[in-house]
C-alpha cells in the first residue's frame, strides 16, 4: 500500500474539517471506484489508498497520532478498526445506497400543491375558502396497515426485519435498502382488498383554508399533514396552497400600493372640479385642481393594502387621463374651432406645447447649420 501523505491522497489541507475530509474521500472514491475503472489496475490501488487515508483522518484519535508521528503512529491501526470499510462506505455513500430512508419506518406521504385563484378584494381583505383536493387518504378497511382485516404484516424474510441487506461488491460490501420490503422490515402476505396492500386509497378531500389579509400572487400557505397519507400507515405529507390573484378591472397592485387610471374630460381638467373615485373600502371624493395635466398622479394615503407580513398600509395612486371627446356634433366641432382660434398665438395657454415646438425648431436648426 502506498505511503503517500494521507492529506495529499485526499487532496485536503491539514486543518480540514471532518466534513471536508468526508467530501474529499467521497469525490476520490467515486473517481477511482473499481467498477468505474475495470481496465485500470492503478485505479484499484488509488481506491484502497483513499480508503486507508479516510479511515485514519476520519477518526479523531488516529488523526491526532498521524499528525504527530506520521505513518508510524497509525501503522498498527490503519485498515483494522472495528467498523471496517463497509461501515465507512455506508456512512459516506448512504444517501446513494438507500441510506436516506429510516430503517423499519414507514415512508412519509407526498407533499401536494394547489393553485388557488383569488379576487383582489379577497386577497386584500382576507377570506376563508373551501377547496377540493384529490389525494391519497388512509384506507378505512385496514386502518392504513395494508393487511386484510384480521391479519397483520409479517417480518420480511429477506432482511429479517432489518430493512437493510448487505451486498458484496468485489472486495468490500455495502448495506442497501431491502428490495422486498423497501426498508420497512415487514411485508404483507394477505393484502387488504380495498387498498391492495397500499394502506391508502384515492379520495377527493374538501378542506377549509383561511386566507390572511394582504396575500399576493406567489404567496404560499402550508397546511401541515394535509398532503398524501404515507403508504402502510406512514405520516402524511403537507399541502401547499399557492396564491394567484386574478387581474382586476380597475386596480393594479404593486406591493402594498394600488394604482388606477381616472379618465376626466378636458373641460374638467382645465377648470377643475370634484369627482368620486373607487377604493377597496368604498368611494372617496377627489379634488381636481384647475389646469390639471394628463398623467398627473394623486395619492390617497392609506387606501392601499396592509401587507400580510406586517407594515404600514399602502396608498392608492390615481393617474389622471384627460380624455379627448369623440362623436362630436357639428355644433360642438364649431365651438371647439372657435375655442382653438381664441387660443392661437397665446403661449401662456399651452406652455408645454410651445416649449416642445421651440425645442424641435432648435434641433432642426442645428442639423442644417
Amino acid at each position: 500500500m502506498s505511503k503517500r501523505d494521507y492529506y495529499e491522497v485526499l487532496g485536503v489541507d491539514k486543518g480540514a474539517s471532518g466534513q471536508d475530509i468526508k467530501k474529499a474521500f467521497r469525490r476520490t472514491a467515486m473517481k477511482y471506484h473499481p467498477d468505474r475503472n475495470p481496465d485500470d489496475k492503478s485505479a484499484d490501488e488509488k481506491f484502497k489508498e483513499a480508503q486507508e487515508a479516510y479511515e485514519v483522518l476520519s477518526d479523531s484519535e488516529k488523526k491526532a497520532a498521524y499528525d504527530q508521528f506520521g505513518h508510524a503512529g497509525v501503522n498498527q491501526g490503519a485498515g483494522s478498526s472495528g467498523g471496517g470499510f463497509s461501515d465507512i462506505f455506508g456512512d459516506v455513500f448512504g444517501d446513494i445506497f438507500g441510506g436516506g430512508r429510516t430503517r423499519n419506518g414507514p415512508a412519509r406521504g407526498s407533499d401536494l400543491g394547489y393553485d388557488l385563484q383569488l379576487s383582489l378584494e379577497d386577497a386584500v381583505k382576507g377570506t376563508t375558502v373551501k377547496i377540493d383536493v384529490p389525494t391519497m387518504v388512509i384506507c378505512e378497511s385496514c386502518g392504513g396497515s395494508g393487511a386484510r382485516k384480521g391479519s397483520s404484516p409479517i417480518t420480511c424474510p429477506t432482511c429479517n426485519g432489518q430493512g437493510q441487506v448487505r451486498m458484496s461488491q468485489g472486495f468490500f460490501s455495502v448495506q442497501q435498502t431491502c428490495h422486498q420490503c423497501s426498508g420497512r422490515g415487514k411485508i404483507i402476505s394477505d393484502p387488504c382488498g380495498t387498498c391492495h396492500g397500499q394502506g391508502r386509497v384515492e379520495e377527493l378531500k374538501t378542506l377549509s383554508v383561511k386566507i390572511p389579509a394582504g396575500v399576493d400572487t406567489g404567496d404560499r400557505i402550508r397546511l401541515s399533514g394535509k398532503g398524501e397519507a404515507g403508504p402502510q400507515g406512514g405520516p402524511a405529507g403537507d399541502l401547499f396552497v399557492q396564491m394567484n390573484v386574478r387581474p382586476h378591472d380597475i386596480f393594479v397592485r404593486d406591493g402594498s400600493n394600488l394604482h388606477c387610471e381616472v379618465p376626466i374630460s378636458f373641460a374638467k381638467a382645465a377648470l377643475g372640479g370634484e369627482l368620486e373615485v373607487p377604493t377597496l373600502s368604498g368611494k372617496v371624493k377627489l379634488k381636481i385642481p384647475s389646469e390639471t395635466q394628463s398623467g398627473k398622479l394623486f395619492r390617497l394615503r392609506g387606501k392601499g393594502v396592509s401587507p400580510v407580513r406586517g407594515g404600514s398600509q399602502g396608498d392608492l395612486l390615481c393617474k389622471i387621463v384627460v380624455e379627448t371627446p369623440v362623436n362630436l356634433t357639428s355644433k360642438q366641432q364649431k365651438l371647439l374651432q372657435e375655442f382653438e382660434s381664441s387660443l392661437h398665438g397665446k403661449s401662456k395657454h399651452s406652455p408645454r406645447s410651445d416649449h416642445w415646438f421651440d425645442g424641435v425648431k432648435k434641433f432642426f436648426d442645428n442639423l442644417t447649420g
